[in-house]
């Protein structure tokens, strides 16, 4: 059976959103987060409105996401621990999986001797693996994913569809 070959360049040339994330890989995270626009700037309510047609939603999406890229990056960050301090049982499923893998990884290959049991590394791993994943289920990460993309999608979409660019703009693409 042959594989179903997606040309996805074809899906994402109309948006540009191939070239849109090549300089967040250059950045280093403190470059990042000195980008940040003023709170004053982001939530300017003078400048939301409602667009006219879907040519200035395109407009307006390609400038503010540009354009507040590092403070959408804050969004999502915030978005993520609301949602990881609603749901504790995945919070402690994380927490349980890094605490274990770096209490394994400490022992460098040696056993684990607590008063009187003996734990093999591979015992250890399989007792991870035997708690975390039911844990894992219960947590539904599937559930917390979907809502992170759904609420980020509808925050910092909504945001730049209904923020209007700034005046200086304008000017300055009419100067070409």
């Amino acid at each position: 059976m042959s594989r179903l070959n997606i040309p996805l360049d074809a899906l994402t040339s109309r948006m540009n959103f191939g070239g849109r994330f090549d300089g967040l890989r250059s950045q280093s995270l403190s470059n990042r987060f000195a980008n940040l626009k003023p709170i004053s700037e982001f939530f300017d309510i003078k400048r939301v409105s409602k667009p006219a047609n879907f040519g200035e939603v395109q407009s307006r999406l390609n400038y503010n996401l540009a354009y507040f890229s590092s403070n959408y990056l804050v969004v999502f960050i915030m978005l993520s621990v609301y949602g990881l301090l609603t749901n504790m049982w995945l919070l402690a499923d994380i927490i349980l999986v890094i605490g274990g893998t770096y209490g394994i990884n400490k022992l460098d290959g040696n056993d684990l001797e607590i008063a009187g049991f003996r734990a093999t590394t591979s015992q250890l791993w399989t007792g991870l693996l035997c708690i975390a994943v039911p844990l894992g289920f219960w947590a539904s990460p599937l559930t917390f994913a979907l809502w992170l993309i759904g609420a980020s999608a509808v925050t910092i979409l909504g945001h730049a569809t209904f923020m209007d660019k700034p005046i200086e703009s304008a000017f300055s693409e009419e100067a070409v």
